[in-house]
């Protein structure tokens, strides 16, 4: 009789939280307690017959505190303070408290911009809109993610070359996946992708061994 063989769970946090607020009602999804709870259960159902759970890695961005002036309304805003950032923290802690997870934290890229919607700069364009009708909410700060695709594609080329796992899941969408993948199921590794409902290009299929998402399905597609 064969023994039980690990595997691990890997979620791209970005995607994850950006898919679970399409699925689920939006008064609850600020409950880190709760997003940690499900996030965990998620990764759990993925567990099948003749393997165990080796680690949970969860990648995400440390959110950016620091103070800025809004082009707009010319007022301060400390990042810090925002709901987003007290959110991501709490989720963060909440999420070391859970048996085999391991967070794998990047900062964020700080362009030091604002930026306007696309929609507002087409309606700028056209005449539709002035620079004087421009609102808080028709700007951004341009941020982005750093290092969280790198960091995905070592820890599955490392899980696979020293032989820790021989299951990987990943919880993700991006095909920036697909190197570290080819590499992982040459190395005999069953490579199985949960895109949390969301559709795939098909080309994607030939790189994956399997796939299947574990959490409620949702009435409607949102991304």
């Amino acid at each position: 009789m064969l023994s039980s063989q690990p595997m691990a769970v890997l979620i791209d946090g970005g995607f994850f939280l950006k898919r679970y607020f399409s699925i689920y009602d939006k008064n609850r999804i600020h409950d880190p307690g709760l997003v940690a709870h499900h996030l965990y259960h998620f990764a759990i159902k993925h567990i099948r017959k003749d393997f165990y759970l080796s680690r949970i890695y969860y990648y995400d961005c440390v959110p950016l505190d620091k103070k800025v002036h809004h082009p707009v309304t010319k007022k301060a805003i400390d990042f810090k303070k925002t709901g987003q950032y007290q959110f991501r923290m709490a989720l963060f802690k909440e999420l070391k408290k859970k048996r085999k997870v391991a967070l794998r934290l990047g900062a964020v890229k700080d362009s030091g911009k604002w930026l306007i919607y696309p929609n507002t700069g087409k309606l700028l364009l056209n005449g539709s809109k002035l620079i004087s009708d421009l609102t808080e909410n028709d700007v951004y700060y341009d941020i982005k993610q750093k290092g969280i695709d790198i960091k995905i594609g070592v820890d599955i080329a490392s899980l696979a070359l020293k032989r820790f796992v021989k299951q990987i899941v990943l919880i993700s969408g991006d095909a920036d996946f697909v190197p570290a993948s080819k590499l992982a199921r040459r190395e005999g590794i069953d490579f199985i992708l949960d895109p949390m409902w969301n559709k795939i290009d098909d080309s994607l299929f030939e790189h994956i061994d399997g796939l299947r998402s574990t959490c409620p399905k949702p009435e409607k597609e949102s991304l």
